[in-house]
């Protein structure tokens, strides 16, 4: 497999526009990725980047050969996966884009149990919004996405999908915490710390309050749910979230969630997905298996 040392050049370089940065990301000299890249592109008989003042980007013909190249990677790594379970030991590794919804509880706990069960199973987390997360299943960059939002794609599989409405998030010491649901009225009562509008949870609490003619503008805006979290818990704001990023009820942190009466509220989904016709590794298709099990138990499905 010695052109995967070639292969795994090529995409540092795609990845960081220079070969200067590649030399740097793979602890190897500038002239030695430059001499890697010039041999491959001799040997493919056509160039595949373009030189520039300010470093080198993939020309069409580059695009097509990482395409290429990432299908390789994750053929080797499917077949490595194979092998290892074949000899009884559970190694792998499993590439994931997630939106930020995911980062702070559901994700870190599932990984955790399943290394419980596969220790050499090593993991790569992307937190991004769903258009890149889709964007890295189909460039073989991740093997799955587990995302809020919605977007049929005729090369995209969608393996789960739960429905996720909006809660409030406030502080613990807030008037709305402690109630079993609120009103979208009430909430407009306090303050608004809203995510940005690129979001897909904006997009859909806007979307309800036009259906209800209302309109009372945020005070605050992030694209940070962490930094919206941190605001409301010293503040009388409320920031929005969906159940699966909210903290638990049995959490005994700052900030509480307070679900948002569903007679109010466009309905959202969370979607697991990964490329279509992708055989995945052994160890990627178990957490697969695991995540959509997990979901289809908390969350109704769509």
């Amino acid at each position: 497999m010695r052109h995967l040392t070639t292969y795994r050049v090529v995409d540092a370089v795609a990845r960081t526009g220079s070969i200067r940065r590649a030399a740097e990301t793979l602890a190897l000299t500038p002239s030695a990725v430059q001499r890697r890249v010039a041999a491959f592109e001799d040997e493919l008989g056509q160039p595949i980047f373009e030189r520039l003042a300010t470093g080198v980007r993939l020309n069409a013909a580059g695009e097509l050969v990482l395409h290429h190249i990432r299908e390789e990677f994750a053929g080797t790594e499917r077949l490595r996966s194979r092998l290892a379970d074949l000899a009884g030991v559970r190694r792998g590794h499993v590439a994931i884009a997630c939106s930020q919804a995911l980062a702070p509880y559901f994700l870190p706990a599932e990984i955790a149990a399943y290394r419980t069960l596969y220790p050499q199973v090593t993991f790569d987390v992307r937190v991004l919004d769903h258009i890149a997360a889709t964007s890295a299943v189909e460039d073989f960059s991740v093997d799955l996405a587990i995302v809020y939002g919605v977007d049929d794609l005729p090369t995209i599989d969608t393996i789960a999908a739960v429905r996720q409405d909006i809660a409030a998030i406030v502080a613990r010491g807030h008037p709305l915490a402690g109630r079993a649901e609120v009103r979208l009225r009430e909430v407009l009562d306090y303050p608004l710390a809203l995510p940005h509008r690129s979001f897909e949870g904006r997009r859909l609490f806007d979307r309800s309050m036009a259906r209800k003619g209302l309109a009372v503008p945020a005070y605050l805006e992030s694209n940070s749910f962490e930094y919206l979290k941190a605001h409301v818990a010293c503040t009388d704001a409320v920031a929005i979230q969906i159940p699966i990023g909210a903290p638990p009820p049995e959490a005994d942190g700052p900030i509480v969630a307070v679900p948002i009466a569903e007679r109010d509220l466009t309905p959202g989904m969370l979607t697991l997905r990964q490329l279509k016709g992708r055989t995945l590794s052994v160890a990627a298709a178990r957490f697969v298996d695991r995540i959509r099990q997990s979901l289809s138990q908390r969350f109704a499905p769509v």
